[in-house]
């Protein structure tokens, strides 16, 4: 990330003398040196800290549903050409909302180089927890965009049965195997 720096600190940074510099930047010697206004010397610097990457997030909750990712990235691309901000990466995750094991977005999560991720809805991150997950990230200086500010309901139903499936086919399944063994220890008894 490219930043202005007084002159005079330039210099001290680079080892040389004031005086040099200001001769040097005067005599056009000296790279990214421009004057303001006022007449003050102001030098372009590279950080070089690359700058936060800005990485598009699109969620769907089935495979059924795999064609609305497409129409979500779409979306963010055009939000991203009429808002003026370059996406540098495009991620396509398809699991649960509420499923905190997705490893796409614990991946965008951990990295550090993400500093903003855009999303359309927000029940596209989490459906719940999301304002946790922006103070978190905003800690770190870090950052969520939604370009959507509506909630969708329809996919967080279709979640919920699917919570319910989940957790039925648990208990249920569980029974079954109990039921089973029971029987295969009976027919085992002489």
């Amino acid at each position: 990330m490219k930043r202005k720096v007084r002159l005079s600190q330039w210099a001290e940074q680079q080892g040389v003398s004031r005086m040099t510099a200001w001769r040097m930047a005067a005599a056009g010697e000296l790279p990214g040196a421009t004057r303001t206004a006022k007449g003050h010397w102001r030098v372009e610097v590279d950080d070089g800290e690359p700058a936060p990457l800005t990485v598009a997030y699109a969620r769907v909750s089935s495979h059924d549903q795999k064609a609305d990712l497409d129409r979500q990235i779409a979306r963010i691309a055009e939000w991203a050409a009429t808002a003026n901000v370059r996406i540098d990466r495009f991620v396509r995750e398809i699991g649960s909302g509420l499923n905190d094991r997705r490893r796409d977005l614990g991946g965008l999560l951990a990295d550090p180089k993400v500093g903003r991720i855009v999303v359309e809805h927000r029940d596209r991150i989490a459906h719940f927890g999301v304002a946790q997950l922006e103070r978190a990230l905003a800690a770190s200086g870090r950052g969520i965009t939604v370009i959507e500010p509506k909630e969708v309901g329809d996919d967080l139903v279709r979640d919920m049965l699917d919570l319910m499936t989940c957790f039925s086919a648990r208990l249920y399944g569980r029974r079954s195997a109990r039921n089973r063994a029971a029987r295969a220890l009976d027919a085992l008894k002489p």
